[in-house]
């Protein structure tokens, strides 16, 4: 039997989601190991996507086979094994034919970002202070980015893909002044490695002047190649929503719906 398991992750001291080499401090190897407990045997996760070091899902989601039905509450068993950084929402059978990353058809990144130190933000939002923006510049940017369909150029390896296209289907900057708060949102049918956190790069440099939209668009278009990309922080970064077109996720305990108060 295949399951899905909707789980949210504070991505602050792991690796990533995906197993590695080099560390086993990745959110996979922990939801591996706590299932190998439960079910006194190996168990394999696979996720919705890659997440990078420090970034966050509020909601994501990941499949596991089973040979029978649990004879236990599963949900709350994960829940009382797994560490508080990760919060199991929601367990649903699924058909064996059904694949969490192969089947979902538009996945979100939102990023948080604020310029007035705060310390109930700095786990969640990253801080750029001595900034000066143009948000009404920016949001151009933005809009370049959803016409945009290669994203070649906002790829941390473009190399490592077939083909580097994407859909974009909603791209939007949210800004409140009077709290010195920006959440940048993009919903694609796929991301390039480092995609959203670049996008974010180029925002910035919009923003404060160090780049003009028309630069910008030449980016965009690969008529002009800019050798350094630096990723905004990963700490403002959440994987936000899955989307299937089988299945609704219950949203009520997506943590991005509090971080969005107030902006949009």
């Amino acid at each position: 039997m295949r399951y899905f398991i909707h789980l949210g992750f504070d991505g602050s001291s792991y690796s990533g989601w995906q197993r590695q080499k080099n560390t086993r401090n990745t959110v996979q190897e922990v939801v591996e190991q706590t299932l190998s407990r439960l079910f006194k045997k190996k168990v394999s996760a696979y996720g919705c996507g890659r997440t990078d070091a420090g970034v966050h899902a509020s909601q994501y989601v990941i499949q596991i086979d089973l040979i029978e039905v649990p004879t236990f509450d599963l949900k709350f068993r994960m829940n009382k094994n797994l560490p508080d950084s990760i919060a199991v929402f929601e367990i649903i059978a699924v058909n064996e034919n059904q694949h969490c990353r192969h089947d979902a058809v538009t996945r979100t990144y939102d990023y948080f970002m604020h310029w007035n130190k705060n310390p109930v933000l700095f786990r969640y939002s990253s801080l750029y202070e001595d900034l000066t923006l143009d948000f009404e510049l920016m949001r151009k940017a933005a809009a370049l980015i959803l016409e945009t369909r290669d994203f070649k150029q906002l790829c941390k390896q473009p190399d490592s893909y077939d083909n580097t296209l994407c859909q974009i289907s909603n791209c939007e900057l949210f800004v409140n002044e009077e709290e010195g708060r920006l959440r940048f949102t993009i919903t694609s049918n796929r991301f390039l490695r480092g995609m959203v956190r670049i996008c974010i790069f180029f925002l910035l440099e919009v923003g404060s002047g160090e780049m003009t939209l028309e630069e910008f668009k030449k980016i965009l278009n690969q008529e002009k190649d800019l050798k350094e990309k630096w990723p905004a922080h990963p700490n403002g970064l959440f994987l936000s929503k899955v989307e299937y077109p089988f299945l609704k996720l219950n949203d009520s305990h997506n943590l991005v719906s509090m971080l969005s108060v107030g902006l949009g």
